[in-house]
C-alpha cells in the first residue's frame, strides 16, 4: 500500500500506486495519478488532472498541476504530466495547460531546482537541469539535456535546443539553437557547449562538424536560410548536424537567436581589413 501521512488530504478519486509516499500536510486533488516509488515530502500540492510517473521526488512546498496564470483560462479540463525519476525541489510551481484538453508535459530524469516556475502548455524533454528561480513562460519547449542557469527568464513560445546552456540571469527572447552557449540581456550566442557535448558522448568529428555549422551561422555574413543551405552542402551530415538544421528550419514565431555579442563581432570586423592588408603585402 501507499504510505500516506495521516495529516495529508487525498481526494478519494486519486490513484496512488503501491510504494508511493505522501508526506504530512500535502494535498492531492481529484483525478490525480501518482506512480510507484514517487515520494512527496511535506506540504506538496497536486492539482486535479495531474499524472505523475514513477520514482519522482517532490520536495516541500512544490505546487504541481494547479490552474494556470492565464486570464483566458476559465476552468476547462486540462492536464499536467510528469514522467519518471524527476527531482522537483522546494517551491517549484508547474501549471496545467490553459486550453481545453491541453497538456503541460515534463519528461524523465529532470532536475528542477528551488523556486523554478513552469507555466502552462510547456513541453520539457529529458535530462534537463534547471537552476534556482528560473521563470519559464507559457508554450515554451525545451529539448533534452539543456542546462538553464539560475534566474534566467524565458519568453513565451521560445524553444531551447538540445544540450544548449543558458547563463545565469539570461534573458531569452528567441529560440536558442541546439548545442549553443548563450548569455546576456538579451541573450547572445557566445559559442558551443563543448564540455556538455563531451560529457554526453558526442564524438570529436561531430563536434568539429557542429563548429563548422556555427561559423557559417554566426560569422559568414549569410542570412539564416543561406547558412542552412551551406551547412547542407558543405558540412558532414552527422546526426547532430541534422538535428541542428531541423531545429533552425522550424523556428517559433519568436525567431532564432543567431547573433554574437557585439564586442566579438566588432573585434572580428576590425581584424579582417588588417588580414587583407597583410595578405596583399605578402603578394
Amino acid at each position: 500500500m501507499a504510505n500516506i501521512h495521516p495529516s495529508a488530504i487525498v481526494d478519494p478519486s486519486a490513484r496512488i500506486a503501491e510504494g508511493a509516499e505522501i508526506g504530512p500536510f500535502s494535498i492531492i486533488h481529484g483525478n490525480v495519478t501518482i506512480g510507484a516509488g514517487t515520494k512527496l515530502h511535506s506540504s506538496v500540492v497536486i492539482g486535479e488532472w495531474t499524472d505523475i510517473g514513477e520514482n519522482n521526488e517532490i520536495f516541500p512546498g512544490a505546487v504541481i498541476g494547479v490552474a494556470p496564470q492565464d486570464l483566458r483560462y476559465s476552468g476547462e479540463r486540462a492536464y499536467t504530466r510528469l514522467g519518471n525519476r524527476n527531482v522537483i525541489r522546494e517551491y517549484v510551481t508547474i501549471h496545467r495547460a490553459s486550453d481545453a484538453e491541453g497538456v503541460t508535459s515534463i519528461g524523465d530524469d529532470n532536475l528542477l531546482m528551488a523556486y523554478t516556475h513552469v507555466a502552462h502548455n510547456c513541453f520539457l524533454g529529458n535530462q534537463i537541469v534547471i537552476a534556482n528561480s528560473v521563470g519559464i513562460a507559457g508554450h515554451v519547449e525545451i529539448e533534452d539535456q539543456a542546462v538553464l542557469g539560475g534566474m534566467c527568464g524565458l519568453h513565451q513560445f521560445v524553444r531551447i535546443g538540445k544540450l544548449a546552456m543558458l547563463g545565469g540571469m539570461a534573458q531569452i527572447r528567441q529560440d536558442i539553437p541546439p548545442y549553443a552557449m548563450v548569455d546576456g540581456q538579451p541573450a547572445r550566442v557566445f559559442g558551443m557547449n563543448i564540455r556538455g557535448m563531451q560529457r554526453r558522448g558526442i564524438d570529436k568529428d561531430s563536434r568539429q562538424a557542429l563548429k563548422a555549422c556555427y561559423r557559417l551561422i554566426l560569422q559568414s555574413g549569410l542570412n539564416l536560410t543561406q547558412a542552412i543551405n551551406s551547412i547542407k552542402a558543405n558540412v558532414e551530415q552527422t546526426d547532430e548536424v541534422q538535428h541542428l538544421t531541423r531545429f533552425l528550419e522550424s523556428p517559433s514565431k519568436m525567431g532564432v537567436c543567431i547573433r554574437e555579442p557585439d564586442h566579438r563581432r566588432e573585434k572580428r570586423q576590425k581584424t579582417r581589413p588588417l588580414t587583407v592588408q597583410i595578405e596583399a603585402a605578402n603578394c
